[in-house]
């Protein structure tokens, strides 16, 4: 059963990462050419129309108008949860995107007045050219075939001056995330299998990792920002983190604020999660000052 509480949480958690980004008290649906979509509010090349989750009268700077006058997807919704508090947070147009008719239906029913859930496959999203202003990716890529063609197809849909928000399992993190078992995600197909099966697990591992070398390979049509550590350095202003939880998250926090960059750089191979913002045009985080500030992505 899905943890609803703990899917919001992690949603407040991308909010707050985009809303430092994009500079929240500075107007986001108007400025940087963002809040551009190409008609999706009326379906224009999509076939649905987009759900409205912006309040009226919201102001941009206000907890309901982080994500005012943009068009906001989540690839990969689920059960639409993480979809929901992006509409909530005053997208002017939210898709909640998944195969999985039977979940879509049921998110539809819960948050379909906010959200338009459309069922599509990430490698041919139903969205024209440069027409989503922000796209959400969260712990996604493992479970498809291709991540590469979706990632490509994210970039054509997202607009120039657009985010992309990405949170990206590493298959050097110790402790798998889904089966709770350490270094499975190391091991080849074959051992991995025999491993989930000797544990009771499942049956087959179907995930596939890569590596920091590995993703950074497959963002490299981007300009990439990470926030991995700024948001372990300071939870209490990116609404907590799923990284390190409890007293060993708030100690890991307190260490990471005083640790020099040189030293973390090293610890950056084996973190087992990054949180990455991604443009496609170069940008630089609006927001204020942080104790750790993001770091720039190098591509390959």
């Amino acid at each position: 059963m899905l943890d609803e509480a703990k899917r919001r949480r992690k949603a407040a958690k991308i909010i707050a990462v985009l809303a430092h980004f994009l500079g929240t008290g500075q107007g986001l649906g108007n400025r940087q050419g963002l809040g551009n979509g190409q008609g999706l509010g009326t379906g224009q090349g999509t076939g649905v129309k987009g759900g409205t989750g912006q309040e009226p009268g919201a102001e941009p700077d206000s907890p309901a108008g982080v994500l005012a006058g943009l068009t906001v997807a989540d690839i990969g919704c689920s059960a639409g949860f993480i979809a929901d508090e992006l509409a909530e947070a005053g997208a002017l147009h939210t898709f909640g995107v998944d195969i999985d008719v039977p979940g879509l239906r049921k998110a539809a029913a819960r948050f379909g007045g906010r959200v338009a859930f459309v069922c599509g496959d990430g490698t041919a999203l139903p969205f024209p050219d440069g027409s989503v202003d922000v796209l959400v990716f969260n712990h996604i890529y493992e479970h498809v075939v291709d991540p590469d063609a979706i990632i490509a197809e994210m970039r054509r849909v997202l607009s120039d001056r657009g985010v992309l928000y990405l949170g990206l399992g590493n298959r050097l993190g110790v402790m798998e995330p889904h089966y709770k078992l350490p270094f499975l995600s190391y091991l080849p197909p074959a051992l991995a299998d025999r491993y989930v099966r000797a544990f009771g697990r499942a049956d087959h591992y179907y995930e596939r990792y890569r590596t920091r070398w590995g993703l950074r390979k497959m963002m490299r049509e981007f300009h990439v920002w990470d926030y991995t550590f700024p948001v372990l350095a300071t939870p209490e202003r990116f609404a907590g983190s799923e990284l390190f939880p409890g007293m060993i998250g708030k100690v890991a926090g307190a260490v990471l604020a005083r640790v020099p960059r040189a030293a973390l750089r090293l610890l950056l191979p084996v973190v087992p999660t990054y949180l990455w913002v991604a443009t496609k045009k170069p940008m630089v985080p609006r927001g204020p000052r942080l104790p750790r500030p993001p770091e720039r992505v190098r591509p390959l």
